[in-house]
């Protein structure tokens, strides 16, 4: 496992910027597959335990999408379920279901790109998430957008 350290004289946002950059990456393996591009990162201590990317056409499972991905794998490498330490990072803003699970992990911090104003959990009820969970938006907002934008250009054109 990769380890970064962000001093605090840096750029406050560079550590987020860094780690929503690896979860394009994620996403970008997704939109390779022809999957709806998001993609996922958990971060514990400066560590990547977990990453995924959408995969319910691969899997033929309406339930694969990247955060839930992301979740199994960062609970099989930390050993349980809890996710309190850990920070999720995730190119578009989850949908109900991955707000309803981020709330079962308690993850810490949840950090997303950019907005989903159709699907999005904060259009239904920002209270999805665990009452202790951090929440920050639009970190690399535009990047995010525009890998999901053109991916739907691609599908209508």
């Amino acid at each position: 496992m990769t380890f970064y350290n962000f001093s605090e004289q840096e750029n406050p946002n560079a550590e987020d910027e860094h780690y929503m950059r690896l979860a394009l990456q994620e996403a970008q393996k997704a939109y390779d597959l022809e999957e709806i591009p998001i993609g996922a990162i958990i971060v514990s201590n400066g560590r990547i335990v977990g990453r995924g990317h959408n995969l319910t056409e691969q899997l033929n499972d309406v339930t694969a999408h990247a955060e839930m991905q992301a979740f199994t794998a960062a609970s099989q490498t930390l050993g349980g379920k809890y996710l309190k330490e850990c920070t999720l990072y995730v190119t578009i803003e989850p949908c109900v279901m991955c707000a309803g699970a981020s709330y079962w992990t308690q993850i810490g911090r949840l950090v997303y790109g950019a907005p989903e104003p159709k699907r999005g959990f904060t259009t239904k009820d920002a209270a999805l998430l665990h009452p202790k969970t951090i929440l920050k938006g639009n970190v690399l907002s535009a990047d995010c957008g525009n890998l999901m934008r053109r991916f739907f250009e691609n599908k209508r054109g």
